[in-house]
């Protein structure tokens, strides 16, 4: 079971993304406990978008990451492989320019933006180093590089109990309040399997980003990580 969840083709991580679209935010909210506002806030400012900047939200799903972007007077581009996710969001938030790609086939010309980030979304790539090239690709010179993602507690003790919770409490809760909870299992089997804090900056500078660095958030639940062009 656990190696037909983490199999799964990039068709089949589409069609669940989609399936879990209408209550996406609603559910990250309750599974994080409410963290993943913090989490997002934590982007904003490692990004420091600037008035006039353009961003890259990749992985943006429903636009819940993107708007902020905006607020700041950027101008951001959310985009997602999920058309459902893009459905959502556009529903939501019209004035936003949703865009539908690949993040290892982007449709933007090279050197496009002068920031690109993408949050719990680069363990969904079929190939993240080839992913992080691309992002690489449409970041201008000097550009910049945030990454969001989930990575391993730092206290031991504390690691243990997390697992615990992914493989059980997670797609149990994910039954109350998903539409589709079974994305939660391949949710939890993709974190367990997902690199530490030091082998996502080594994949990161791997894919020719320079000053590769990290800091933890919730005591190593996820890890934010930067870099530039």
């Amino acid at each position: 079971m656990v190696r037909a969840e983490l199999d799964k083709q990039p068709s089949d991580v589409r069609r669940m993304f989609d399936a879990v679209a209408r209550r996406y935010d609603v559910t990250n909210d309750v599974l994080s406990m409410g963290q993943d506002r913090r989490w997002r806030r934590a982007v904003i400012a490692a990004v420091d978008p600037r008035p006039g900047e353009r961003v890259l939200d990749l992985a943006a799903g429903t636009g819940t990451s993107s708007q902020p972007f905006a607020d700041r007077g950027a101008s951001v581009v959310p985009c997602d492989f999920s058309l459902g996710m893009l459905r959502v969001g556009k529903q939501a938030l019209p004035h936003l320019p949703f865009t539908a790609g690949d993040g290892t086939r982007l449709p933007f010309a090279d050197a496009t933006f002068d920031a690109v980030t993408i949050s719990f979304g680069l363990r969904n790539i079929v190939d993240p180093l080839a992913g992080l090239r691309e992002l690489l690709r449409v970041t201008r010179p000097g550009g910049r590089l945030v990454v969001c993602e989930f990575s391993h507690p730092t206290f031991a003790p504390f690691r243990t109990v997390y697992l615990e919770y992914l493989m059980r409490a997670l797609p149990s809760i994910a039954r109350a309040v998903s539409s589709a909870p079974d994305a939660y299992v391949y949710l939890a089997e993709s974190i367990r399997a997902w690199p530490d804090q030091a082998g996502l900056a080594t994949l990161v500078a791997e894919a020719g980003w320079q000053a590769p660095a990290w800091r933890n958030l919730s005591g190593g639940i996820v890890a934010l990580h930067r870099a530039t062009r």
